[in-house]
């Protein structure tokens, strides 16, 4: 099972959810959160041309009424509409959107991270697994 299933899986993504992907790069994430989960998929990505990717490829699935993706910086994109968010950043950047994610998530919002914990924040759970030749973390954190 790929690592996208499990964050989305290990966050309980449900039916009508609203899922942000910050550093969302080829959307693959939204993607999945949508086709499997039938979430509504938001990703947020600094770079043009991998925002470019990502729209041709919901465009091409017909995704475009439960995706969106954002050319944007995710510290000027507002996450209150966020059940679920998922980041695969690295440990300083998650220190540093901390506090954005603490000023606008709802009580009960999730945020699963990649390999890198938020520091200052307890994680509710986390599963180590392999895949392939590497073996990743995944962190669920319940604001």
């Amino acid at each position: 099972m790929s690592v996208v299933r499990k964050m989305l899986q290990y966050a309980e993504v449900k039916p009508g959810e609203v899922v942000y992907d910050l550093g969302c790069g080829d959307g693959r994430i939204v993607i999945t959160a949508a086709q499997e989960f039938k979430a509504i998929g938001v990703g947020v990505e600094l770079n043009p041309k991998l925002v470019r990717e990502a729209r041709a490829k919901v465009e091409a699935l017909g995704l475009g009424d439960r995706v969106q993706i954002i050319l944007g910086d995710l510290m000027e994109v507002d996450l209150s509409r966020a059940d679920v968010v998922t980041m695969y950043l690295t440990t300083g950047a998650n220190e540093r959107v901390r506090p954005k994610l603490e000023r606008e998530l709802r009580p009960g919002a999730r945020v699963v991270t990649h390999d890198f914990s938020i520091p200052g924040w307890d994680a509710e759970k986390n599963m180590r697994f392999k895949e392939g030749y590497r073996t990743h973390t995944i962190y669920l954190y319940r604001r």
